[in-house]
């Protein structure tokens, strides 16, 4: 265990045939690959390239706790992976655990061969313990004594005290000692649990002489330095950081749990207890210690994860935020608020349909609707969908307040959005405190919408009620004011009495589960998403069969869905003229003769994370332009509650495909898939910009 190379946990021949699909795990994983190659390249701030890092590893994180222990759990039950690319589950948990491998080893490359110096010759500093001046050394042990100390608990192992439980992603160290515990026993090896509350970076003060401006330690560095103190009388032979990684999955019967968000109050308590799927530890950690942790764990060789650094490279996103440095990062922009929703917005809706686009354009509109909303006496009643929201959000304030106000507020709640089930939780009970309606979707299927109607009594006399009017919004990504400025995203507000129809047809449905009577001007998942997409896909051929131009755009964050790739190879093959852009998995493989020669795909990975799903089809010259809250993968198309909603107004219409017809064009944040699978960034031009960068000035007036 000296080294990094992966050992496969069986013989595994390669598929006889090359298949016609890539498959999702190694595509999330070339993913990674691109976001790590943010890191080194030079055209980015130095603190967002550390962000980059950051970003990857904690990608790497959420891929071992859901598809790594999902292929684990495939090979224990001996049943074979979904999907077209003609892997075992053997074969692709030794493929995955190749690739995962040698992403962590460059992973730590970069962060000791490109970061750290350029970090340095910036003086932002990790000080290393050998390189400690004895002023620091002082301070830092005092810093032990008085701040970590008080709260280390050390646990040496013996019969009575067992390997620990080792909690999910948490920072441990397995500690070898000599010399005789307090009651005459020798002891072999101790643990130490770094508890959550303590930092893992220690900023130097700069006024301790040798210190520069931002000196930083690593905490693993502080405890490694000081382990003699947490076993007196015994000397610490030798103390090594290690982590290990659980299975994250959340496993609740919908159909057999009386109270769902019960169920899943239960089931998160024992999240951070799942099987053990990955054990990182250091590098220098010599082999037997690492085999006795393989052990104990009940993990495998292959498993295990050697670091040339601390063992979560995620603590590193601190930095950042703790160095004052603008020049270092990107810079600082305001987003565009149009002018035409600074008033009354429900008379700008009235008046015609608007699009935003974020982070571009501001999230403040659609948090302004809110709040009119909740304070205008005519509005009667609002209906939204809350998937990603965040714990303390501006939306949930404004819908407490409209419930507060009197109005009828129905909110349907995605307790199962993972990683986010415990702020939903929080959020669906402020709502039912506040006399809001609260709903859990549908059982079995996910609520991913991105969907707000306001329903408002409008042109009422002395001796007239008047009439009931409807606003919406619709949406690509999250009610999440946050993430609205590190996404991008389309929203549409609109007042269009057919589509407002059908949002309300969703609604009912979601809420009293009664079947939803043709939508009009909507595509909905389960229902006539996937087949709505095919069908255009199909006319497109039609035209291509006819002569016509035929053309397909599409722009999304996933492509899996074997159906959908296969309808796309179709028209690729009746001379339709496909781009794709797909930020992370794409299990379709382009540019093969005779199969995709007229399908291009490409990935944009940039200063914002691509998050809008668009989809424009030619149409014989009539372009149809469609969003939507769906990627193209089954669980979005078979097992979600998703819709997709057109751009009919010509202005915006245009807008989104000019734009479009701009990150076609992008060399400088473009990676282009190979029909090898490999992907290559496009050529540009030293200066040249991104599109992000481009959409971003132009937002500006720049």
């Amino acid at each position: 265990m000296s080294n990094t190379a992966h050992q496969p946990i069986a013989e595994a021949a390669p598929p006889a045939v090359v298949p016609s699909f890539f498959n999702r795990e190694l595509s999330l994983l070339a993913f990674n690959r691109r976001v790590l190659e943010q890191a080194k390249d030079e055209s980015v701030p130095l603190l967002e390239r550390l962000k980059f890092l950051c970003i990857s590893c904690s990608n790497l994180d959420e891929f071992f706790e859901i598809r790594v222990a999902s292929i684990k759990q495939m090979v224990k039950l001996g049943t074979q992976p979904p999907g077209g690319d003609g892997m075992t589950a053997v074969e692709l948990l030794n493929a995955v655990g190749a690739g995962a491998h040698a992403l962590v080893e460059e992973q730590y490359r970069v962060l000791n061969e490109v970061m750290i110096p350029a970090l340095e010759r910036e003086k932002i500093r990790f000080v290393r313990r050998t390189d400690w001046t004895p002023e620091q050394d002082a301070w830092l042990g005092s810093y032990f004594q008085n701040e970590l100390l008080p709260v280390l608990s050390p646990l040496g192992l013996d019969p009575a005290h067992p390997f620990p439980r080792i909690l999910n992603k948490s920072l441990n160290f397995i500690v070898s000692l000599s010399g005789k515990d307090a009651f005459g026993r020798n002891i072999a090896y101790a643990v130490v649990q770094a508890p959550r509350a303590l930092p893992r970076l220690i900023q130097i003060p700069r006024e301790v002489p040798g210190s520069g401006p931002y000196d930083f330690v690593f905490l693993s560095s502080v405890i490694h330095a000081y382990a003699d103190d947490l076993f007196p009388g015994m000397k610490a032979t030798g103390c090594f950081q290690f982590r290990v990684t659980r299975n994250s999955d959340l496993l609740v019967d919908e159909a057999e749990a009386d109270d769902l968000l019960e169920a899943l109050e239960d089931e998160l308590s024992q999240r951070q207890w799942g099987d053990t799927v990955r054990l990182e530890v250091a590098h220098n950690c010599p082999d037997h210690m690492a085999q006795y942790l393989v052990e104990k764990l009940e993990l495998q060789p292959s498993d295990v994860y050697q670091c040339n650094g601390p063992v979560n490279l995620m603590r590193l996103m601190a930095i950042p935020d703790q160095v004052d440095r603008p020049d270092l990062k990107y810079s600082n922009f305001t987003p565009r608020n149009p002018k035409a929703l600074s008033g009354d917005m429900f008379a700008a809706m009235r008046e015609r349909d608007h699009l935003l686009q974020h982070p571009y354009d501001s999230f403040a509109p659609v948090l302004e609707l809110l709040r009119q909303a909740a304070k205008d006496p005519n509005v009667l009643a609002i209906k939204q969908t809350l998937y990603r929201t965040g714990a303390k959000s501006a939306v949930t304030e404004a819908l407490i307040a409209a419930a507060r106000a009197g109005k009828e507020v129905t909110v349907v709640v995605e307790l199962r959005a993972r990683f986010d089930e415990a702020d939903n939780i929080s959020l669906a009970e402020a709502l039912q405190e506040a006399g809001a309606h609260v709903v859990y979707g549908v059982v079995g299927y996910k609520t991913h919408a991105k969907m707000m109607l306001i329903v408002r009594r409008e042109d009422s006399t002395a001796t007239t009620s008047g009439a009931l009017r409807h606003y919406a919004h619709l949406g690509t990504g999250n009610y999440h004011p946050r993430t609205a400025r590190m996404y991008t995203d389309y929203g549409l507000l609109t007042a269009d009495a057919a589509i407002c129809r059908d949002v309300h047809a969703v609604f009912l449905q979601l809420t009293s589960l009664g079947k939803v009577s043709k939508l009009n001007r909507l595509l909905q998942s389960p229902f006539t998403l996937a087949t709505g997409m095919r069908e255009r896909i199909e006319r497109e051929v039609a035209h291509a069969a006819r002569g016509k131009k035929a053309r397909i755009v599409a722009k999304m964050n996933g492509l899996v869905e074997p159906e959908m790739i296969s309808a796309l190879y179709t028209a690729s093959q009746a001379g339709v003229s496909i781009d794709l852009i797909v930020r992370g998995m794409c299990c379709l493989r382009p540019g093969v003769p005779g199969l995709s020669e007229n399908i291009r795909v490409r990935s944009i990975i940039g200063r914002f994370l691509e998050h809008s799903r668009v989809f424009l089809f030619h149409n014989g010259g009539e372009r149809e332009l469609w969003l939507s809250s769906a990627d193209w993968m089954e669980r979005n198309l078979f097992r979600r509650v998703e819709i997709a909603f057109p751009v009919q107004d010509k202005k915006l219409r245009e807008r989104v495909t000019d734009q479009l017809e701009a990150y076609l064009a992008d060399t400088a944040s473009s990676w282009l898939l190979q029909p090898d699978g490999t992907y290559v960034h496009a050529i540009s031009e030293p200066g040249t910009k991104g599109v992000q960068t481009r959409i971003l000035e132009e937002s500006q007036g720049t």
